[in-house]
């Protein structure tokens, strides 16, 4: 099997366990629980507490509709694709894959039931963060290891350059 088929598979697979892991947990959530119900996990600290989310990241661009959210999030993914097969580097695409199984998640949410379920809820010295799902922290975190992924690159190619001048 070639390496690229491999990557593709082994991508395929990451990306299909997400995927699932989100809307297992959003299905379980929103069967279980009332909307805007909470359950206290770690006292003042964290919570479980089901809500609809009619935005995007943060809640913002709230009341603008599923075309927005359609055209945005498939223009996002066709990017995503395209970029994943055009690099041969397996951790820029091991990131785009985690950034793609967020999208999809939520893409699922919004055009299924025109919001998204978000359940994890954290306060920080009383100063409530904004509630976010499984999806969300794919996208978060597969684009924080991207940025990692490029600075890294970036400072050896870098000190590479700079050993090879002397």
């Amino acid at each position: 099997m070639k390496e690229h088929t491999k990557a593709s598979l082994a991508s395929g697979i990451l990306l299909v366990v997400l995927v699932a892991l989100d809307q297992c947990t959003k299905f379980a959530i929103a069967s279980r629980m009332k909307l805007h119900e909470s359950i206290e996990v770690i006292k003042n600290f964290f919570y479980i507490t089901y809500v609809q989310n009619t935005g995007a990241g943060f809640s913002i661009f709230e009341g603008y509709g599923k075309p927005f959210f359609a055209v945005l999030t498939i223009a996002a993914l066709v990017a995503i694709a395209y970029y994943f097969y055009h690099t041969k580097d397996r951790k820029i695409q091991f990131c785009l894959t985690v950034i793609f199984a967020g999208a999809v998640g939520n893409f699922i949410d919004r055009m299924a039931l025109g919001y998204v379920v978000d359940f994890f809820s954290f306060y920080f010295f009383g100063w409530g963060f904004p509630v976010f799902n499984i999806a969300d922290i794919c996208i978060s975190v597969g684009f924080a290891m991207l940025v990692i992924v490029y600075l890294v690159d970036e400072y050896k190619e870098q000190k590479s350059w700079k050993n090879k001048q002397f």
